[in-house]
């Protein structure tokens, strides 16, 4: 019902200033037939032309507020000095006061107070008719009553728009603020899917390299290379169905248990046992680290030993994780000869998602040759809660 209402008052609309018009010109003409019905002189036939030229340009009103509002005023000003019946209002002067008030800008509303203000004086004290001061105030407290009122009509249309804009631009934010947690989200889940599979399947690739050697030289040993298969495979598959199953059910990678700084052991292990000399040393008082940080830290070292496996060829690996009150530090070096490679860019994406880590926790990554040979992974994490830092963060960004 109220959308019929509605599409039927929309239709309507055009007609609105016209009938307005068709109004105002009834109302204002009666003073002239009273004159005829009261056996007093008629009013003269251009008296009736002046009143439709005067009611006339309310017709278009809104098209032309300022334009209309000026016509309408030397028409009523003329009406008013002319020997004339005086109407009880002059009903097109207020319409079009109102009408530029509300339209207009405020300037030409300025403009169109003050010469409303001049003619009425002006017809006051030079017009053929018995108006006093009385006729003064009266008249123009209602002129002004006109002004004000499509001055506060202007004013709350423009505080819809300002509200309708700020409402739109707030959209727009959420809108890409949307898309930008889809792409981080996207980016991070495409991290953790690089870490799982590059790691494990580089140790896979190392382990079935070596493996027909071993078949050869050592049956044992061979036997001993396809059970690391096996279960570098078995844990590849188990990480990925952790996250892919975490996706498909909609919950947060986060919350799914992750691995963290106190499984290096176990990961410098995995690598040790695909064939890579690594040795791992942890200095300091280890203790809980807030949960981005910790988990970044493991997959820095896993991506860093990764490169190793794929690059620096026979070497030997240093792991060292330092604890202190500050921050994490992590150095993984080798003295293999997988620089060149690295610098050629062979190594993939891995050095950029190692930044990506290292950034997106507010730490400070090195990585580059040794001068001595082989290559060297320095990154300082910093071990302060999660808030802290990303208070700093935000601090630095504003």
């Amino acid at each position: 019902m109220k959308s019929d209402l509605r599409e039927w008052a929309t239709r309507l609309e055009p007609l609105a200033d016209p009938a307005l018009a068709a109004a105002a010109f009834v109302l204002s003409v009666l003073p002239l037939l009273s004159a005829r019905d009261c056996g007093c002189d008629p009013a003269p036939t251009w008296a009736f032309v002046l009143v439709a030229a005067e009611c006339l340009p309310l017709a278009v009103r809104r098209r032309w507020p300022f334009g209309v509002a000026l016509a309408v005023g030397v028409m009523s000003m003329g009406y008013g000095i002319a020997n004339l019946p005086d109407p009880p209002v002059f009903y097109a002067t207020l319409v079009s006061l109102y009408t530029v008030a509300a339209h207009a800008s405020r300037r030409k509303a300025n403009v169109a107070a003050v010469f409303a203000g001049v003619g009425l004086v002006s017809v006051v004290f030079w017009g053929r008719t018995d108006s006093d001061y009385q006729d003064l105030v009266v008249n123009g407290a209602v002129f002004a009553t006109a002004w004000l009122l499509g001055d506060s009509a202007r004013s709350r249309r423009d505080r819809a728009a300002a509200l309708e804009a700020r409402a739109e631009q707030l959209e727009r934010t959420r809108a890409a603020e949307a898309e930008a947690a889809v792409v981080a989200e996207r980016n991070r889940i495409a991290r953790e899917l690089h870490d799982v599979v590059a790691h494990h399947v580089s140790m896979i690739v190392v382990q079935a390299e070596a493996g027909p050697v071993a078949m050869e030289r050592d049956p044992a040993a061979a036997a001993a290379t396809f059970d690391t298969i096996s279960a570098v495979g078995k844990q590849a598959l188990a990480e990925m169905r952790r996250l892919l199953g975490v996706l498909k059910s909609g919950e947060d990678v986060s919350l799914a248990p992750q691995p963290g700084v106190a499984q290096l052991a176990d990961l410098v292990a995995g690598v040790r046992a695909a064939g890579l000399d690594v040795e791992l040393d942890v200095a300091g008082v280890p203790r809980p680290l807030p949960p981005a940080v910790d988990l970044s830290g493991y997959r820095l070292v896993q991506e860093a030993l990764t490169n190793c496996l794929r690059h620096a060829g026979p070497a030997r690996v240093t792991v060292q994780a330092r604890y202190d009150d500050a921050a994490l530090r992590l150095d993984v070096v080798d003295d293999g000869l997988g620089g060149v490679d690295w610098i050629a860019g062979v190594g993939g994406n891995g050095l950029v998602a190692m930044r990506e880590r290292v950034a997106m926790v507010g730490g400070s990554l090195e990585v580059g040759p040794r001068p001595d040979g082989g290559w060297a992974v320095h990154a300082v994490l910093p071990a302060a809660t999660l808030d802290n830092v990303g208070a700093r963060l935000e601090s630095e960004s504003s």
